[in-house]
């Protein structure tokens, strides 16, 4: 199917009138139920949003790809949309979108669409097609680009298999890009590799693992002669293949945004040897180029990423609670039962869902019910439940292993899942259907909760026990300490390990113990120093223009927001431009604000909502003022040691 049939003039939108994201997909999808794309409006913007939830579809550089598939699809269709003025889109690089390429799939097509998408996904990363379609006029103009720009690439492909084979003089690295929608950000991992590998003179070929299925296959052959080999992968791809290979294995992210890094690493012979150890050729590896740390990290954040509604929706709807019992009403009034029982319902399953997600990145479906059970019984101790389920998973222990044991029994539950799969690999074909449905189920479960009985429960509850003690017996002094540095690695990478390593401990301690004090202050602490670094680039925006470029300060409007709702990413591409400035004037500003929280002893009993939780604070109006000192501090220092730009 021809992108020029997809791409219909008829409904372009040439000037969107929307201001917002979520103005943007309702504009466009109501569009397309007028058109007669759909003929259900509500359920493909369902789909949309669902999509949305998963990460952003905002790909950068101004662009945004929107796109569902489901039974309200009449056709398949692109709708070309275009916002002059830009639409913060929650976009990779937190600038803003300009163009909106929305895509209609009917449920149960063929893949000929698919090609057409992915196709259009690489036309999208040639800068010259991107802004040939900001100054288009007409619908015609636009498909006429497009005409263009993909004879162009039809004809780029035709020679990438025979150009990709080893030179001679050259080093040579084969990759593989996949993700699990594959319509973007494969290609995009794909593009920059390839021009990461002509800036430093290296010859490569690249699988896509996309929509339109496996391009540009990798040879036995090809892999043989290869230095190395670079996965930029969030979804599995076949490995054995690369048994003895020096190997680089990294986000799909990764290779959109560090492709020379990774390149490099093969290069300089840092990347660790790859070694199948019979593992399933669908397997990710287990053992290259720090691999096993990315792999635990992204294993747990899976799991935490499921867990945070719990926590938010539930510590929210408590703290709440707590507002009511105080002014409106005391302990014994519906609304504060209501609103108290809700959070802690939320909350009962909070630990459960994060070891359940934990196992599931592990070992696949099969790991998530004993994962789950795992994590429930983490949390119970002494038939805390009641009724005529009577628990005593402790042992002889007094309280629950709680968090910390939740995220044991995940990983445990993971790998003991994994360990049954390669027990029961060589069973005859004709018994595969007992695996999911007999074996796994009973085994991981007799297996996780003797572990978790026997193990788990007594050693962790008694570790949860000394830090909750701890923490409630630290004086002003080291709970100063404690949160300067909690509220400091809020800064250190924006989103990253470090980010969310302290956020965790302090949702962690919250969640063993939401009605302690020293907990609440810890929350308080990471979300000011989450605030800090968006406020603080909306801040240096303002008093230092000249040290800002005008994308720069565009964005720092934005960080006003982003800083108020602690969405401590909307400062990532300021530190992506100037990292040795900009991360360390927000931790020295995070930390400032994370110590007054220390030492006024604000807490909040919610794990989430920046300053629109201000309410619920004890000491409010110093939770206010601990984000603003903290945010002047950081932007002061950050315009004032950052150079000059020449853009204005």
């Amino acid at each position: 199917m021809d992108i020029r049939e997809l791409l219909m003039k008829d409904i372009m939108i040439m000037d969107l009138k929307a201001t917002t994201k979520a103005g943007v997909i309702d504009e466009m999808v109501h569009h397309y139920y007028e058109k007669g794309i759909i003929d259900d409006e509500e359920l493909y913007k369902q789909d949309i949003l669902k999509r949305e939830a998963e990460s952003s579809t905002g790909m950068g550089d101004g662009i945004a790809i929107p796109h569902a598939h489901d039974k309200a699809v009449k056709k398949a269709a692109v709708m070309f949309a275009r916002s002059k003025a830009g639409v913060d889109y929650d976009s990779m690089d937190g600038q803003p979108a300009h163009l909106f390429f929305m895509i209609a799939a009917p449920e149960g097509a063929d893949n000929t669409h698919l090609a057409a998408l992915a196709a259009l996904s690489k036309v999208l990363m040639n800068p010259d097609v991107v802004t040939a379609l900001k100054e288009a006029n007409t619908p015609d103009d636009v498909q006429a680009i497009f005409a263009k720009a993909v004879a162009e690439k039809q004809a780029e492909e035709a020679k990438k298999d025979a150009q990709a084979s080893p030179s001679g003089d050259k080093p040579y690295i084969v990759a593989v890009t996949a993700c699990p929608n594959g319509i973007a950000h494969t290609y995009m991992a794909e593009e920059n590799l390839e021009k990461a590998a002509e800036k430093l003179g290296v010859d490569i070929k690249v699988e896509t693992n996309g929509s339109e299925g496996v391009k540009h296959l990798l040879t036995a052959d090809e892999i043989k002669k290869a230095a190395g080999v670079v996965i930029a992968a969030d979804k599995k791809v076949k490995m054995a293949r690369f048994d003895g290979k020096h190997l680089v294995n990294q986000p799909v992210t990764a290779g959109i945004k560090e492709p020379e890094k990774l390149l490099q690493e093969v290069l300089d012979g840092k990347a660790a040897v790859y070694h199948a150890d019979g593992a399933d050729e669908g397997e990710e590896p287990e053992a290259a180029s720090g691999s096993v740390w990315s792999n635990i990290y992204k294993q747990l954040m899976n799991g935490i990423s499921h867990m945070l509604p719990f926590v938010i929706g539930g510590g929210i709807l408590m703290a709440l609670s707590f507002v009511v019992e105080n002014y409106f009403g005391g302990p014994h009034s519906l609304a504060f039962i209501f609103l108290n029982n809700a959070g802690n319902m939320a909350f009962a399953f909070m630990v459960p869902v994060l070891a359940a997600y934990i196992a599931e990145a592990i070992g696949d479906q099969p790991a998530l019910m004993p994962g789950f059970v795992g994590g429930f019984m983490a949390m119970v101790y002494k038939g805390s439940f009641g009724g005529a389920y009577i628990a005593n998973v402790q042992h002889s222990a007094g309280s629950a292993a709680g968090f910390l044991g939740g995220i044991a029994a995940g990983f445990i539950a993971g790998y003991v899942m994994l360990g049954l799969k390669k027990l029961f690999a060589k069973l005859p074909h004709s018994l595969d259907g007992m695996k999911p449905m007999l074996i796994y189920p009973i085994l991981g479960l007799l297996i996780i909760a003797l572990i978790m009985f026997f193990i788990i429960n007594p050693i962790f509850s008694t570790i949860n026990l000394y830090i909750t003690r701890f923490l409630n017996h630290m004086g002003t002094g080291n709970l100063v300490i404690l949160t300067a540095i909690l509220a400091g690695m809020m800064s250190i990478d924006m989103g990253g390990p470090f980010n969310k390593a302290a956020y965790v401990f302090a949702s962690g301690a919250f969640a063993n113990n939401p009605h302690s004090v020293t907990a609440a202050i810890l929350m308080a602490a990471v979300m000011v120093g989450g605030m800090v670094p968006p406020f603080a680039t909306a801040i240096g925006t303002v008093l230092f223009k000249h040290k800002f470029t005008k994308s720069e300060r565009e964005a720092g409007v934005t960080n006003w927001v982003l800083g108020f709702s602690f969405i401590t990413e909307g400062a990532i591409p300021f530190a992506t431009a100037d990292p040795l400035r900009v991360i360390p004037s927000c931790i020295v500003g995070s930390a400032v604000g994370g110590a007054l929280v220390g030492l006024f002893h604000v807490s909040v009993p919610a794990p989430h909502g920046g300053l629109w939780v201000t309410p619920l604070a004890t000491h409010w109006l110093m939770y206010i003022v601990a984000t603003i000192i903290g945010s002047i501090i950081a932007g002061v220092i950050m315009g004032l040691i950052k150079k000059t730009v020449t853009e204005k």
